[in-house]
């Protein structure tokens, strides 16, 4: 994505990468018990909204709501007005083309089907980089590059 950016009459193009965030970045925002991590990952999803061009699909936000509801035991209102601003993210729809390309993904990649649609919606988005705990840091996953933020600090 570019942004051209102009001052005292002169332009000048800025790139702000895109960044797919997994479901997992998310819930470290909320999740208490591991407050290492809850820092870290609040420190990132602010990092990449206030930086970057944030990308989640369909996949996650339908994640998101189970885990903090079920797992973290969050208040689904709170966890309703959260997913409320994911509309400032950018969403990627996961139909039966995505679908599909995740079962490719899978097949020639070992990975699960699920890790496979994150991948294929990032691709359909044309991220940089994909954040999450899931992935090998520095494997690229049809031109989006992994980064586990827990372990690598790539920014």
């Amino acid at each position: 994505m570019y942004h051209l950016v102009k001052k005292n009459g002169h332009g000048r193009i800025c790139i702000v990468s895109k960044i797919f965030i997994d479901t997992n970045i998310l819930i470290y925002t909320l999740d208490q018990k591991d407050p290492a991590k809850n820092k870290k990952a609040r420190e990132l999803v602010s990092r990449i909204v206030s930086k970057h061009q944030p990308v989640i699909s369909t996949q996650v936000v339908k994640e998101f709501y189970v885990a903090a509801t079920t797992k973290l035991k969050a208040n689904a209102f709170i966890v309703k007005n959260i997913i409320h601003d994911f509309r400032n993210f950018e969403i990627v729809n996961n139909d039966i083309e995505l679908i599909e390309q995740a079962i490719d993904i899978s097949l020639v990649t070992q990975l699960t089907f699920w890790d496979s649609l994150i991948v294929a919606a990032a691709e359909k988005a044309k991220c940089e980089f994909l954040f999450s705990e899931d992935f090998n840091t520095g494997q690229v996953y049809r031109g989006v590059k992994a980064v586990n933020y827990f372990t690598t600090q790539p920014f």
